[in-house]
């Protein structure tokens, strides 16, 4: 072969090999433009879904005037937009107290403590949750709540699912504006749902929680109302709640010579007296005037002494002297009701038995309690049919 007939080969197939080239990058050029066009719908087709705003609509009966929901912050958002928000909310008490907490193997005990405190300020509730929703009042709360108690005894959930749950529902209330009464048990419901996900081993199912409403509220509207719960409170699930503060002053107050935090220390009997006060005091829309810490302290106090609320809290009378003059009320009764014992569960172990939340006749018992309403007022609005579940009598499981 000539070498002209070689070069013109050879330019033969670079010529075949550009072409190649050209023909792979417009192909590849084609592809990247389907799956960018192909993302994109897939991108609409999730917003259509899953967008929180629509949400409300579709699980709202009649005309009921949709709640405005609060969008997630940006992480540039301003430290003073947190501080002026918060402002908004302030607690009647914000004492930052020493350390109780004995020397730890596992951790610093002062840096555990302040990270504790912490949350008090992150997790803001307000005896102001109902201002903005004029067809509400403190009654319908009290009255979702109690019921909520019922449910969770039902089920066997623990003490911190129920008091997690609370915390959802009140944070979540304070976000929103105008919700009709006829949202409330949904509302509910969902928080129980939220909170027994993270707090138990075995939840009970999604389809358990829409039948203790009674047909009121099916499972989609669960799931919907869910995805409108988190976007609200920001995703801030961890608060200590009060009845985590109780469990942890009894562990400090019971404390030997050799301390073991993580390990029960209290009886259960002292433990459930206590608590029952706790309860009945949280189902009052009063007591989120107060911070969780400095409830269960009060509470404490009106069992014990205050020696032992000094050595387990580390808060002075001057501290929670607010809060103990107005549970005092609450006290009177829970005293002079019948004694509550220690209610026996099955397939639950014997050292957990208090652990697990229990109903009361706690309605009748708010009755009797004389505590002066907020500048929120009573509504002459009926309470009654609001929540419609069977009674747990009347059901098996």
């Amino acid at each position: 072969m000539s070498r002209r007939s070689g070069r013109l080969q050879a330019r033969h197939e670079t010529s075949d090999t550009g072409n190649d080239c050209q023909l792979a990058v417009a192909t590849k050029k084609r592809k990247s433009e389907e799956t960018s066009t192909t993302f994109e719908c897939h991108q609409d087709a999730k917003r259509h879904n899953y967008e929180i705003q629509g949400c409300w609509s579709e699980i709202t009966t009649g005309t009921v005037t949709p709640c405005i929901l609060i969008e997630t912050p940006h992480k540039e958002m301003s430290i003073s937009t947190d501080i002026s928000q918060f402002s908004r909310y302030r607690f009647k008490n914000l004492f930052i107290s020493r350390s109780p907490l004995p020397e730890l193997s596992w951790g610093n005990s002062k840096d555990v403590w302040m990270k504790m405190i912490s949350k008090e300020s992150r997790y803001v509730h307000s005896s102001r949750l109902l201002q903005n929703h004029p067809t509400l009042n403190p009654d319908m709360r009290s009255i979702l709540l109690d019921w909520l108690i019922e449910v969770s005894e039902v089920y066997t959930l623990h003490r911190e699912t129920f008091y997690l749950a609370q915390d959802f529902f009140d944070r979540f209330m304070l976000t929103q504006t105008c919700v009709n009464k006829s949202m409330l048990q949904l509302i509910g419901v969902t928080a129980l749902f939220i909170a027994s996900k993270l707090e138990e081993i075995y939840p009970p199912k999604l389809h358990e929680f829409a039948y203790v409403t009674d047909g009121a509220c099916s499972e989609d509207d669960i799931l919907q109302m869910e995805l409108i719960m988190l976007k609200a409170l920001k995703w801030e699930l961890y608060p200590v709640t009060a009845i985590a503060w109780l469990n942890l002053y009894l562990q400090v107050s019971s404390l030997k010579d050799h301390p073991k935090l993580l390990l029960p220390q209290y009886s259960q009997e002292q433990f459930i007296h206590v608590v029952q006060l706790l309860d009945l005091c949280i189902l009052h829309h009063t007591s989120l005037d107060f911070q969780y810490r400095i409830l269960a302290a009060a509470a404490l106090y009106h069992f014990t002494s205050t020696e032992v609320v000094t050595k387990a809290t580390g808060l002075d009378m001057e501290s929670i002297g607010e809060c103990v003059h107005w549970m005092a009320p609450f006290a009177r009764v829970v005293k002079r009701s019948s004694p509550f014992k220690l209610k026996v569960f099955k397939k639950v172990a014997p050292e957990d038995m208090h652990n697990i939340q229990t109903h009361a006749n706690y309605l009748d018992m708010l009755d009797d309690v004389k505590v002066p309403d907020s500048d929120l007022g009573e509504s002459p609005v009926a309470i009654g049919g609001i929540l419609t579940p069977p009674k747990s009598t009347e059901k098996t499981f």
